[in-house]
């Protein structure tokens, strides 16, 4: 039984750590519960958030609607020959789910490891990292349609995934909840290694023949490594989207900057670091006020205690402005801001 609750923080329910409050949370557990919530008339009337770890999340005021966080949980699969249907609640902590797979050597989203939030949120915001996409080993979806309570299945087509994109947050934004989400995946390891510094990690650990735990593992490292952990420094991992420039944008720009660093992009065009772009701009590690960057890596925005989200805002923007000044480069937020 779902019940909604009145003036609630919502410090504890975000990786950056804000303390703002939402004038109505309620916990949904299953299907019923959904069905439940949206009995209530408040739900039906007020505005709504769907909120799963809250880790890409930058809450600049209080929130006067409903919080409905999805902890809809289970993880089950099926095999055919190499191919592994691998089927999970929206409420599984994402790194749960990949843990589950590497110990069952299910590979797929190995490169993936310890992106934070839920399973629920993966579709919505097509997450990434080391060269593989939610998209690579997407299959389908289950969602709940608020408007008429029904179930609807979505295929990867209906979809429409785009870099850190997908039709939730475009025309279908606000009218779904997506409660599980299905994965296929293989027995039969295809490694993605090339990105970032996987490759390099391999071979100081003399690792030759890796397997998707060693995969697993190193990306972990080097996460690690560059990122804060949330439960410590509050943060929602890269704030700013890789930005994607057109081939000849590029041509002009790395005549200026020959060490910028980019990568292939899909239809041509070059994908841009916005770590190095930032941290060229002398932001790395600086603080100011309760927010700043991260002293290993300038992609992350950090909360030193006590920031405020507005506070948070103001410091992304500045970035924004000196990147685009200095690169003629824009900077586009990959944290939803509220």
């Amino acid at each position: 039984m779902s019940i909604l609750q009145e003036n609630v923080s919502l410090k504890k329910y975000n990786t950056f750590g804000i303390d703002v409050n939402a004038s109505y949370f309620v916990e949904v557990k299953n299907g019923e519960d959904l069905r439940e919530v949206f009995s209530n008339p408040i739900a039906k009337t007020k505005k709504l958030l769907v909120l799963g770890g809250g880790s890409n999340m930058l809450f600049t005021k209080d929130f006067d609607g409903v919080i409905l966080k999805v902890s809809i949980q289970g993880i089950t699969y099926q095999t055919q020959g190499d191919d592994v249907m691998v089927t999970a609640g929206g409420g599984v902590v994402w790194n749960d789910l990949v843990s589950y797979c590497v110990e069952n050597n299910f590979a797929g989203i190995e490169n993936l490891t310890l992106i934070p939030g839920t399973v629920g949120a993966s579709p919505i915001q097509n997450i990434g990292a080391y060269g593989v996409e939610l998209k690579d080993v997407f299959s389908s979806c289950m969602a709940f349609e608020i408007a008429t309570g029904e179930t609807r299945t979505f295929t990867y087509a209906d979809c429409n995934f785009g870099y850190r994109d997908s039709v939730f947050k475009n025309e279908l934004k606000n009218k779904y909840i997506i409660t599980s989400v299905q994965f296929h995946l293989s027995k039969q390891a295809k490694l993605q290694t090339h990105y970032g510094a996987i490759t390099a990690e391999l071979e100081k650990r003399n690792i030759t023949k890796p397997t998707i735990a060693d995969i697993s593992k190193v990306v972990a490292d080097i996460r690690v490594s560059k990122l804060p952990d949330p439960k410590t420094i509050g943060n929602a991992g890269s704030f700013f989207k890789n930005p994607v420039i057109e081939k000849s944008v590029f041509d002009d720009l790395i005549k200026k900057f020959p060490e910028v660093v980019n990568y292939p992009a899909p239809n041509g065009k070059i994908k841009l670091a916005a770590g190095w772009l930032i941290e060229q701009c002398g932001f790395k590690g600086i603080v100011v006020g309760e927010t700043g960057t991260w002293k290993n890596q300038a992609l992350v925005l950090v909360n030193h205690g006590y920031a405020s989200g507005q506070e948070v805002y103001i410091f992304s923007e500045q970035i924004i402005n000196t990147v685009y000044t200095k690169f003629s480069v824009k900077l586009e937020r990959e944290v939803n801001i509220l």
